[in-house]
Formats: C-alpha cells, structure tokens, sequence
C-alpha cells in the first residue's frame, strides 16, 4: 500500500531561482518609481494658524498698549531695591530648601522606620504640615512669642538651666525660613520615601546576601538609584519653594513681591511692577530648571551609558557641520560604474 499526496504545481515545477530574482527586481524598480505622498492633517495645521494668529495678537498687545508702561519697567527692572529683594528671594529659597530637605529626610527615615512609634510620629506630621496652608503656617510662627515669650533648655518637665527671649531670637526672618522649612520638610519626606521604595528589593538582598553594612547599603546602592526619583519631584519643589517665598509679604520681609508692592503702592503703577516681578521669577525658574537638567543627567549615568547630547552641544554640533550642509554634493560624470 502507498501514500500519495497532491502536489500543487508550482511545487511540481519549481521556477528556476534567476527567474525569481528577476521579479524581485523589478518589483523593487517598481516600488522606486511611486511617488511618496504624505498624508495629510487639515485640522493640525488649522489649530497651528489659530494658536499662532493669538499668539500674534498677544504680542501686539504686550507690544502697543500703552498700559503695560514699559518705561516704567525698564526703569525698575534692575533698579538696586529690585535686585537686593531678589538676593533676599534667593536667601529664603536656599535656606528653606536646605532646612527642609534635611528635615525631610529625617522624617522619611522615621516612616520607613520599623518602629511603630516612629513610623505614627512621621506620618502625623507630613499630615499636620501638608494640611495646613503655608500663610496660616507663616503667621503662626510669627506670633509664636504671644505663646512662648520665653525658650528653655534643662531637664524636661524639670529645672532648666538657661532660657531666652523667644523675640529675640525668633524675628521675622527667622520665622519665615522656620515656616517654609518645616512646610517644605512634610512634601520632601514623601518624595524622599517614594524614591527609596521605588528602588528594587533584590538590591538590598542582594547587598545584604555580600555582607555589605547597611549603612553601605543605603549610600552606594541605594540612594543613587533613588536619586533618580527623587530629583524631578525635588526640583519642582525648589521652584514651587522659589515662587512661594512671595507669600512672606505677610511678615513685610524685602522679598521680590514685597518689594514691587511697596513701590507701585508709592508710585502707583501697577501693571509695569507687577511684569517686573513676573519676568524675574521667570528668569530665576528658568535658572533653577537648567540645573535640574544637568543634575538629573548626572544621576542618570548608570542607566545609560552614552547620554545624550546636552542643548548645548546639539547646537556646537550643528554649527560644525554647517561646512557640510553648505557644500555642494560631488556629481560623477560619465554615469555610475
């Protein structure tokens, strides 16, 4: 008994190879020949025309009427009262951010804590000081001497052995950057924390499986890799910090916002000082975000081996190989060989 099975034709009689080969080529001539048309997106380009004819009409604005004062803005933009209130924006920034992040990795410590009674008195506070608006927190340690007009150090509930005047040590100064670091302190924990645990858990196995000491542990493998999480959410932070020292108008500091109030309220141009504090804030984020930029690409050198190009260096990059672009293509003659 035998099997047979129906051959199709084409298996029955194979085309020689050089003949499927031809038809690949012309199939490829054939594809070289269309004529590539792009498709195409009406509606984009209309919402592109719309956004541009307003952005248009905005800059016409900013650039015509007459209530934006620009002589006036030009006057106060680097005047000295302007520029000593930015130094005292910046102080408050730094000292608030410094305090705050060194509080807060305290306070993400105590959470990550395996003591519960720790781990109860981190929460609480992160839910005390992110609850309470950052103004009602301003004004509350700026009236601390109507509760406490004296500080002590001494045995608690006990003697002491020295005190001081809280109004003397607790100015206006010292109260906004207490303020802003205790609020700011509640917002890094959490980033702190979230960063750390976003870390995988076979690392710390890993180490702990090498007998490497803990303290080990957290310094060369795990904070570098949490630093990755961390920075984005810190940077916004220091900037939302940076605008937020302008609610210590309250406690009449010289900061940036202070300041513009207190000369469009003796000269009483409005709009032209409020621009100046505006376009100040914006050049001092802008600052603060370049920075971000390349701390967040130094961190990120154990994820990738061959970062990419900085701004900077794209446009080194274009302006080198401008001579390239510019020159003619080299024509053969006598057609290809």
């Amino acid at each position: 008994m035998t099997l047979t099975t129906d051959t199709p034709a084409a298996a029955a009689h194979p085309r020689p190879a050089a003949a499927a080969d031809l038809d690949h080529d012309l199939d490829l001539d054939e594809l070289a020949g269309l004529r590539t048309v792009p498709a195409r997106h009406p509606w984009r380009w209309a919402a592109g025309i719309a956004a541009l004819v307003v952005l248009a009409q905005f800059a016409h604005g900013l650039a015509t009427n007459p209530g934006w004062d620009w002589a006036t803005f030009r006057v106060y933009f680097t005047a000295d009262t302007i520029l000593q209130a930015i130094g005292r924006t910046l102080e408050l920034t730094a000292y608030g951010t410094v305090l705050g992040f060194l509080l807060g990795a305290g306070v993400a410590a105590m959470r990550l804590s395996r003591s519960a009674v720790l781990r109860s008195i981190a929460w609480a506070y992160v839910w005390v000081f992110r609850s309470i608006p950052l103004i009602v927190q301003l004004v509350f340690w700026f009236n601390l001497s109507y509760l406490y007009k004296r500080f002590g150090f001494g045995i608690p509930f006990g003697p002491t052995f020295g005190d001081f005047e809280t109004v003397g040590v607790l100015g206006a100064l010292g109260a906004a950057v207490l303020g802003l670091g205790l609020h700011q302190a509640a917002f890094a924990a959490e980033i702190i924390r979230g960063g750390i645990i976003a870390v995988d858990a076979g690392q710390r196995e890993a180490a702990a499986a090498l007998g490497i000491p803990r303290w080990r542990q957290a310094r060369r493998i795990v904070l570098p890799q949490a630093m990755r999480g961390i920075l984005p959410a810190a940077a916004n932070e220091v900037i939302s910090l940076l605008k937020g020292t302008s609610v210590v108008y309250v406690m009449a500091i010289g900061e940036l916002f202070y300041q513009t109030q207190v000369i469009y309220g003796r000269t009483g141009r409005v709009v032209p000082l409020l621009m100046v504090a505006t376009v100040w804030y914006v050049v001092l984020t802008t600052v603060l975000s370049i920075g971000q930029y390349y701390v967040e690409r130094h961190f990120a050198r154990g994820a990738q081996r061959t970062p990419p190009p900085t701004p900077l260096q794209r446009v080194r990059a274009f302006v080198t190989s401008l001579p390239d672009r510019t020159r003619p293509a080299a024509r053969t003659s006598g057609g290809q060989s």
